[in-house]
């Protein structure tokens, strides 16, 4: 028997959920750039205020995780999230956490170290190197860790007790 088809299938599944995945993305990428550029340009500019980029960036990007946790928990990985949305929660956003602390990082040291403080540098290194740093870090634990095929809940299961019979879903 060849494991060929499975493989297919295997790839097939991979290929759609990084296709959504980098969709949700997108708009997330849409909310994170729109709203860090308008805080960074207004309020939270430099001469105003010292730190604004970071800030204008913690700010943006927190907005974007919101909307990338509602696309990935009810399209991307529509099928693998679980009844138990508090800790599917909790460690998505534990996740997302970490990945935006990519993208800062490399808006920080970019800004702060290297003293490359124009707007064209702070997107640069905050929305382009961050992000794609910060994008593979989320994908992979997503997939493996929040929504990991071993955590996917069974869609009907039901438990017996005491004689009756009771849906888990």
């Amino acid at each position: 028997m060849s494991s060929a088809p499975v493989t297919r299938s295997r790839l097939r599944i991979l290929a759609v959920e990084f296709i959504r995945f980098g969709l949700v993305g997108g708009l997330g990428f849409i909310v994170d750039v729109g709203v860090f550029n308008l805080l960074r340009t207004t309020i939270m500019d430099p001469s105003h205020m010292h730190e604004g980029p970071v800030i204008a960036k913690l700010i943006s990007t927190t907005l974007a995780i919101l909307v990338n946790w509602l696309g990935n928990r009810y399209w991307t990985f529509k099928e693998r999230r679980r009844a138990d949305m508090l800790r599917e929660s909790i460690e998505f956003f534990a996740v997302s956490i970490v990945g935006m602390g990519i993208g800062l990082a490399c808006l920080w040291f970019s800004h702060y170290v290297l003293h490359f403080t124009s707007l064209w540098a702070d997107n640069i290194s905050g929305n382009v190197i961050g992000l794609a740093l910060g994008a593979i870090f989320r994908f992979v634990l997503y997939r493996v860790w929040v929504f990991g095929e071993h955590r996917v809940r069974v869609p009907d299961a039901r438990v017996e007790t005491a004689g009756k019979t009771t849906s888990i879903s």
